[in-house]
C-alpha cells in the first residue's frame, strides 16, 4: 500500500519564490514543522492508502484528464490557517486559479471515483501547505505575501512516505497538460 495523491506541479520560478517565502517565514514560527520547498504541490485529489492495482487503474484516467485540460497560471493569494477557528494546525498559502484548473480538479476527482476510490466529501480549496504546528499555539496574525504567478504544466501521481523530518514524496508518473 502507498499513501498517494494527484497533484499539479508548479514551475521552477514559482517553486523558487516559495522557497524564499519559507525562508522569510521560518523565523516567525520556529515551532512549525515546515514543508520542504521541493515538496510543495497543489493537491488535486488526496487518495490516501492505495493499493498498486488501484493506482494502475487510476493512471490512464488521470492521463486522460490532464490531456483534456490546458496548462494554467497560478497566482499566490495570501496565507491562511486550517482550521478556520480555534487552534491552528496548518499554515497554507492560497492560490487564485483560472476555471481550467477547477475543471482539471473535477476531472481528477471523477477519475479517482471511476478507479474505485471513495468520493471526496470536501470541496476543493486550492492551497499549498507550508507547515504544520507541532504543538498547541495561539492563532497568529498573518503577514501579507508578495504577489507571484507561475505555470502548472504537469499533473503527477505521487506517493508520500511520512518520516520524522517530514514527508518524502516520490513521483510515480507525470502527465503533461494540454497546451494552453
Amino acid at each position: 500500500m502507498l499513501r498517494a495523491f494527484v497533484a499539479g506541479e508548479l514551475d521552477l520560478a514559482l517553486r523558487e519564490r516559495l522557497a524564499g517565502l519559507l525562508a522569510e517565514l521560518r523565523p516567525r514560527w520556529p515551532q512549525l514543522r515546515w514543508v520542504r520547498p521541493e515538496g510543495i504541490h497543489l493537491t488535486l485529489r488526496f487518495l490516501g492508502s492505495s493499493a498498486p492495482d488501484a493506482l494502475a487503474r487510476l493512471s490512464p484516467l488521470v492521463r486522460s484528464a490532464a490531456a483534456a485540460c490546458p496548462a494554467f497560471e497560478a497566482r499566490l493569494d495570501g496565507l491562511g490557517i486550517f482550521p478556520a477557528r480555534g487552534e491552528p494546525r496548518v499554515l497554507w498559502l492560497g492560490l487564485d486559479l483560472p476555471p481550467a484548473a477547477f475543471e482539471l480538479q473535477r476531472r481528477c476527482e471523477a477519475a479517482a471515483v471511476a478507479a474505485g476510490f471513495a468520493p471526496e466529501p470536501r470541496a476543493f480549496r486550492p492551497h499549498l501547505t507550508l507547515g504544520r504546528w507541532r504543538e498547541r499555539a495561539a492563532r497568529p496574525e498573518l503577514p501579507g505575501v508578495e504577489p507571484a504567478t507561475g505555470r502548472c504544466r504537469h499533473v503527477a501521481l505521487l506517493s508520500s512516505e511520512l518520516k520524522p523530518g517530514g514527508a518524502v514524496y516520490r513521483t510515480l508518473e507525470s502527465f503533461e497538460l494540454a497546451a494552453g
